[in-house]
């Protein structure tokens, strides 16, 4: 007993130090651009270990250098909410384990007209605010868990107290994925269009944050007629998003 006793407060400290961790480096945050996350190194080394080279674009820019019109089209698009919630939305959580719940169980009925066969596993997906985002692209894993889930959302807390809302967003689009290789919105606006992400047009803006679920898809895709499609949806909510 006493030695599970150790181990256990030995697990528990070093769950506390990691968040203490994970706290100063946020705090950090406030006024140092953090020169990379985790999904970027993660990135890296699967590039090198394929090419072996590293065809990388990134540049910081300031919210001033970066166009109104991206920044509107991304709230738009991943998170219209952001400048309501703390973190986390529920609501979009409950709808999304909703449509996780239903496809689960046709997957489960489908299953019992084959004898022998595995019920498929349940996947936690859907209902990411932007916050909830770069929280997983900073310090986490992209296993879909429930462990991973309570770190994220911990660490999505911990943000939100640490950091303003226009901090949160100017960390997010100079580190979110545009493309392999491709990060930050000045990588983007200059690889895609041939311009300073601070002269991205409603339109340019609007196609760049249709791309931002599936970047690499759409990237060997530009004539995509769901991202053309998509992108008129966008242009007509942007002035409709509230800016935090």
């Amino acid at each position: 007993m006493k030695a599970l006793s150790r181990w256990c407060l030995l697990l528990l400290l070093a769950g506390v130090g990691l968040q203490l961790f994970f706290a100063l480096r946020i705090g950090t945050m406030a006024f140092i651009a953090p020169e990379s996350t985790a999904f970027e190194r993660s990135q890296i080394w699967q590039i090198l270990a394929r090419d072996g080279r590293l065809p990388w674009r990134q540049s910081w820019r300031d919210n001033q250098a970066i166009s109104r019109q991206l920044q509107r089209a991304v709230l738009a698009s991943e998170d219209s909410a952001f400048a309501q919630h703390h973190g986390i939305w529920w609501n979009s959580i409950e709808k999304a384990w909703a449509k996780n719940s239903q496809a689960q169980a046709r997957a489960e009925q489908r299953t019992l007209q084959k004898p022998g066969a595995k019920a498929p596993p349940v996947k936690i997906v859907g209902g990411s605010t932007i916050t909830q985002q770069l929280a997983k692209n900073l310090f986490l894993s992209g296993e879909r868990t429930l462990l991973r889930k309570a770190q994220e959302a911990m660490v999505t807390v911990t943000l939100e107290a640490m950091l303003s809302k226009p901090r949160i967003l100017e960390i997010y689009l100079n580190s979110v994925e545009w493309g392999e290789g491709v990060f930050g919105a000045e990588a983007a606006a200059q690889h895609y269009f041939r311009k300073p992400a601070a002269q991205l047009s409603a339109w340019e803006s609007a196609r760049l944050a249709v791309m931002l679920p599936r970047p690499r898809y759409f990237e060997k895709r530009p004539d995509s007629g769901y991202l053309a499609s998509q992108a008129e949806v966008i242009v007509r909510r942007m002035n409709d998003v509230a800016w935090p």
